[in-house]
């Protein structure tokens, strides 16, 4: 039996526009989302209030799972800072590897949906915060003299390797960026 049929709607509605926004992007429509979901119009509305209140679950959600990656591939890597920080890098070689990798749902969803008062980027901004607070945490335990700006920094290279994953297929962007970051963390 289809699992998809006998769950409830809310769930349908977020496991269909999870994957359809992240292959299609933000754009897909709310008919092609309905469609997978096998839901009434009717339930989008209930549950969401429209497309724009899924979408900003959606990312919620996944907000969520990603910040939970990052803090696994830094404890994976143990107790120090420099090891931790690093491990972020070959855990994005990961991701991009994978063959549905269709980059960064965060920064796909900022770039195409152009309202700046979207409920997405809401979430958007504090997944974003949330990943410098990590990265700011463990430059502080290493001893860095710009922890703010370092994270800023960390940020720029790990959003950099999402992109170029996508559009540079073949190349190794997470083990440059690795390669960045081992300067900008500095030690040995």
């Amino acid at each position: 039996m289809d699992t998809r049929t006998t769950s409830r709607p809310r769930e349908r509605l977020l496991t269909a526009a999870k994957d359809l926004t992240y292959r299609q992007g933000v754009a897909v429509g709310v008919d092609t989302i309905l469609k997978e979901a096998k839901v009434a119009r009717r339930s989008l509305y209930e549950h969401f209030g429209g497309k724009d209140g899924l979408i900003a679950e959606v990312l919620r959600q996944t907000a969520a799972e990603d910040e939970e990656l990052h803090r696994q591939a830094m404890q994976s890597a143990g107790d120090e800072p420099r090891a931790r920080l690093l491990a972020l890098f070959d855990m994005l070689g990961d991701v991009i590897q994978d063959p549905e990798f269709r980059g960064c749902r965060y920064l796909s969803a900022d770039l195409a949906l152009t309202n700046p008062d979207h409920p997405a980027h809401a979430v958007t901004r504090e997944y974003r915060e949330h990943i410098h607070e990590l990265l700011e945490t463990e430059l502080r335990r290493l001893g860095h003299h710009q922890p703010a700006v370092a994270a800023n920094q960390l940020m720029l290279l790990m959003d950099g390797t999402l992109a170029a994953g996508v559009t540079r297929t073949g190349t190794d962007p997470a083990q440059l960026a690795k390669q960045l970051a081992e300067q900008l963390v500095g030690g040995a």
